[in-house]
């Protein structure tokens, strides 16, 4: 699969972060060092090009911060770090795994918090290697899209969305709370060729983002308020008559019930709510039936609220009543499970396996007691900057007797645990990542040895199963002699195989395959509802404790005790808690709090003060920088760690819980940007 051009051994690779472009990558490597990162014009969708994060790689792999070893603190919290032996350490966590379960008769005290920061499949070796040991506790749920993946769920019955080349095909492109020149920047060619086509593009978003200063108009909505616009939307679509009776009638159920509910709607509400004057809501309107066909693209941000699941159900609806569902350049875009078709046969958790809500860590380690949680073990995770309510999960860590973390650099996390173990970036090692945006799958291929004495996930696996088992025999079932192709077998299927038009998984090494998916999504009208159609009405909505329309939600709103907004959305040269730790972008190194002119001059603020950003769960000081594009209600910082620094913009999130999320990842999603604060000058 490995090629040699001009001196260079080539691989390919697919950028495993939680990212909507999931790059195709080439590497290039001469005498085993990693020179060069291009991408892979093979990948139909990132066609050669890499985001400015992919091509801080070379850094990342080689830098000097990078662990090399694994480590143990002498001293929770103490950053005394001793070096040991792969042998030692798993001496120290193996010992500890027998000591637990002899004491309380059970692994359940064994506790698993693991999500996406490699998001490769064969990663999923940390949750087999847990199953292999016997029921266990084992942190669930999705922080990033749980509310919009139900509310798709319940009004089309599955999680698709058309290939995002059909943006191209579009008359109206809607940006809804999505921001892709700085998130999905691959996007961009296909909104710039419909454009050139003459499309018209819309933004609407709190924040006055990149992406909106390339469209056509942006409508600066108010925070959670997604939902009233929608539905005021609808309510001017219903009083112009101009709606797609034809979809309606023969491929939607609970119309008549939905129309109803329009009626008794009041219009100045809704756009007091929004924050929209009626005449610019009626222009939107009738932009929606004169330009079709029309693609609305739904970010994750914007089901982020407490709202957020009826919010996107509402939008949902807007396109169904035009007939904007099934026809190429249309449909409401959020997110696909289509190509995470494979057997995941590490995901098979044995009975008894205890279940915890990932978004309520803290509050739910501090609930168990019979028995109670005694070891962690955290992978590709940084809990202590993505966890809400941090000064309560530091209480909770403190109980704990081990807490092992993976990484690749000291984070905030390690900060807080016993055991430290240096894991592989995917140039070191094998696998197979699919997306949620494209309809792309392709290899990582390893084309440099281990970092010094990184191992993968995988290794480690089986390094911690087979140490079990030499203390103490049937400890583990974890296989122990399958390699990594060995696993990639077991993990295909031949619905996989067909849908990549291959016979086996290697053939990947010549070039990524895009699924055999339907480009436009729903293009048959056959909905995979249990009524078949397109739910405005949803009875398994209302057996769920929701209402079964789209209805409008108020959700949480500042008070005069806190005022503001305080709206952490992701950074350009960031992605959650990757990459800002790299010390080529200066500009990464200080977190800053953006804030309208007008809130800072009623403070007496000056550009780059620091300030005081607080609420009742504590205080976090940043750096202010005036601009014009944030509203005079919200406060907006990019989330993200910088090494050295002690603030974490979550340990001012109480957690509050969305209101969907539990059918489709297991737990309801977290309204990260439901937070309100104050601040002053410091």
């Amino acid at each position: 699969m490995t090629y040699t051009q001009d001196g260079y051994q080539i691989t390919r690779h697919v950028c495993p972060r939680n990212c909507y472009d999931a790059c195709g990558m080439l590497a290039y490597v001469r005498n085993g060092v990693l020179e060069k990162v291009t991408g892979d014009p093979a990948h139909g969708y990132t066609n050669g090009k890499l985001c400015a994060k992919g091509q801080t790689y070379i850094r990342r792999v080689y830098s000097p911060e990078r662990l090399r070893y694994p480590m143990r603190q002498l001293g929770r919290g103490s950053g005394r770090w001793e070096r040991l032996t792969w042998n030692e350490a798993m001496a120290i966590i193996c010992e500890k795994i027998l000591d637990i379960k002899d004491r309380y008769g059970s692994t359940l005290p064994l506790c698993l918090n693991k999500y996406s920061g490699n998001m490769g499949i064969l990663h999923n070796a940390v949750e087999g290697m847990f199953n292999s040991l016997g029921p266990t506790t084992q942190a669930k749920g999705s922080s990033c899209w749980a509310a919009g993946i139900d509310a798709q769920l319940y009004d089309l019955g599955r999680n698709v969305n058309s290939d995002p080349e059909e943006m191209a095909k579009a008359r109206l492109i809607i940006l809804w709370g999505v921001n892709p020149a700085w998130t999905a920047i691959h996007s961009l060619p296909y909104i710039y060729q419909a454009q050139a086509n003459g499309a018209k593009v819309i933004v609407i978003d709190p924040i006055y983002t990149q992406t909106a200063r390339k469209a056509d108009y942006f409508v600066q909505i108010s925070p959670g308020k997604d939902g009233a616009l929608a539905l005021a939307l609808a309510k001017e679509l219903c009083a112009s008559g101009k709606l797609d009776q034809d979809f309606i009638d023969n491929y939607t159920l609970g119309w008549p019930e939905f129309r109803e509910y329009l009626s008794a709607l009041d219009r100045d509400y809704l756009a007091d709510q929004c924050g929209q004057h009626r005449e610019a809501i009626k222009e939107l309107a009738a932009m929606i039936t004169s330009f079709g066909p029309v693609f609305v693209w739904v970010g994750f941000g914007l089901q982020r609220h407490v709202n957020g699941g009826q919010s996107l159900r509402a939008i949902d609806a807007l396109a169904a009543m035009t007939g904007n569902i099934g026809t190429a350049g249309s449909g409401v875009q959020y997110a696909q499970r289509m190509t995470q078709c494979f057997n995941y046969k590490f995901l098979n958790s044995p009975a008894g396996t205890r279940y915890i809500n990932m978004n309520e860590f803290a509050r739910e380690l501090g609930s168990l007691n019979e028995p109670p949680v005694k070891l962690l073990w955290v992978a590709c995770r940084n809990l202590m900057t993505q966890d809400v309510a941090s000064s309560m999960l530091v209480k909770e860590l403190e109980k704990l007797e081990l807490i092992v973390t993976v990484e690749q650099f000291l984070t905030p996390t390690t900060h807080y645990s016993d055991i430290v173990l240096p894991t592989t970036t995917h140039f070191e090692e094998l696998d197979v990542v699919s997306g949620y945006w494209h309809h792309w799958i392709g290899l990582n291929e390893q084309a440099i040895p281990p970092f010094f004495d990184s191992k993968s996930d995988l290794e480690i696996a089986r390094l911690l199963a087979g140490t079990l088992n030499q203390y103490r025999e049937g400890s583990s079932s974890f296989p122990l002699d399958k390699s990594p192709a060995d696993f990639l077998d077991s993990e295909f299927n031949e619905n996989v195989y067909t849908l990549l038009g291959i016979s086996h998984w290697s053939e990947l090494g010549t070039g990524p395959r895009r699924a055999a998916i339907a480009r436009t999504a729903w293009q048959d009208k056959r909905f995979a509802t249990n009524s078949g159609k397109f739910e405005f009405f949803s009875t398994k909505a209302l057996a769920n404790g929701l209402t079964a329309l789209p209805e409008y939600r108020p959700g949480a709103v500042p008070d005069g005790t806190y005022p503001y907004w305080f709206i952490t959305s992701h950074a350009q040269q960031g992605l959650n808690s990757q990459f800002q730790n790299i010390t080529a972008w200066p500009k990464a190194s200080e977190q800053m709090v953006f804030i309208n002119p007008e809130t800072a001059a009623q403070k007496g603020l000056v550009n780059g003060q620091q300030i005081r950003v607080y609420n009742s769960m504590g205080a976090i000081t940043l750096k202010a920088c005036i601009s014009q594009d944030i509203p005079p209600d919200v406060l907006v910082c990019h989330q993200g760690w910088r090494p050295g620094k002690d603030s974490s913009l979550n340990a001012l999130n109480a957690g509050l819980p969305t209101d969907m999320g539990d059918i489709g990842t297991g737990y309801k999603g977290l309204a990260f940007y439901d937070v309100f604060v104050d601040f002053e000058p410091v």
